[in-house]
């Protein structure tokens, strides 16, 4: 029998195959490599007895600056901009000191967290994506936009384990608007359309719910959503707390990109693939499209920013499995 990762894994590749990548124009210029006149400038040596390099926290400058140990990320980091060029030839992965977990090697330096953390990943299958999200970077800078995996991973292990508590109230708080609990009225002709096809694509997941999860979720047709049954929020608030630091890292992300809990846990679960959750993430704003048109520049880049977020969280949730 296929495993559930293999549905999402499968339209991942036909997605990466058929189409170029995707490149986001940046305004930002990377920052020259300094010269070794220059007061930035650190040859390359065991400064401080530590070959590791860290992807530090925001800082106030507009580029990367890097000495023998380690490459300090600028703000621009986390918001797409180019942060300097690349300064490494090799990227590889390796097992952990201790034998538990798996470490990226940009040349002999270990990469570290922005607290200074080994970079210590559960699986080597998530320690070869992150290694390849470096790979692919070109000599004329660094795109962090393009190393979703990399973001996923420090949060799994800097910020989760920090505020797991926090992450779960905050799923639990938006699980009662659900967009899968919603329904436009059926007795309009300007929503009939939108609701028949909510009843066909959502009355299943909602049916699987029931099944999975002992308790029928309740549907409203409020904006404010309605407060589901305490059953269903214990049992559902159970599930994420038995999740890994990893899965509950992608479950958030996807549940931040679909104003959903109910289809990042389809996935969890393996219930649903990349491309069922896209579709019924975009059910009623494709339906929109069909009767008035695409916008270029707006629907399309949503699509396409869509799919990045959730392929890479349901590409990071399977990788971070050990099997």
């Amino acid at each position: 029998m296929a495993s559930p990762w293999s549905r999402i894994a499968i339209p991942l590749r036909r997605l990466l195959s058929s189409q170029p990548p995707l490149r986001l124009l940046s305004t930002a210029a990377a920052k020259p490599e300094p010269s070794p006149e220059s007061s930035e400038y650190s040859p390359k040596g065991n400064i401080n007895g530590d070959d590791a390099i860290f992807v530090k926290g925001p800082s106030s400058m507009g580029s990367a600056t890097r000495d023998g140990t380690s490459v300090t990320m600028p703000m621009s980091f986390m918001t797409g901009s180019i942060v300097g060029k690349r300064f490494y030839k090799e990227v590889t992965t390796r097992l952990a000191e201790d034998g538990n977990g798996w470490t990226v090697m940009l040349d002999y330096r270990t990469l570290k967290t922005p607290s200074k953390r080994q970079l210590k990943l559960p699986t080597l299958a998530l320690a070869k994506a992150i290694a390849a999200e470096w790979e692919y970077q070109q000599a004329d800078g660094i795109r962090p936009f393009t190393m979703p995996m990399m973001k996923l991973a420090c949060t799994a292990l800097e910020r989760v384990p920090l505020t797991r508590n926090k992450v779960i109230e905050n799923l639990m708080k938006k699980f009662h608007q659900d967009l899968v609990f919603c329904r436009a009225p059926g007795d309009s002709d300007l929503t009939r359309r939108v609701y028949e096809r909510q009843v066909e694509k959502l009355d299943p997941i909602l049916d699987w719910v029931e099944t999975e999860f002992g308790f029928k979720p309740i549907v409203h047709s409020s904006f404010f959503g309605v407060k589901q049954e305490d059953c269903l929020v214990k049992v559902i608030e159970d599930v994420l707390k038995r999740t890994t630091d990893c899965e509950l890292a992608a479950i958030d992300a996807m549940a931040a990109a679909s104003h959903s809990l109910i289809i990042p846990l389809g996935m969890f679960h393996g219930r649903l693939g990349i491309e069922e959750a896209i579709e019924l993430i975009r059910l009623e704003e494709d339906l929109q499209v069909d009767r008035w048109g695409l916008v270029e520049g707006g629907h399309d880049v949503d699509i396409a920013d869509l799919q990045v977020q959730i392929s890479s969280a349901a590409v990071f949730l399977g990788l971070s499995r050990r099997l």
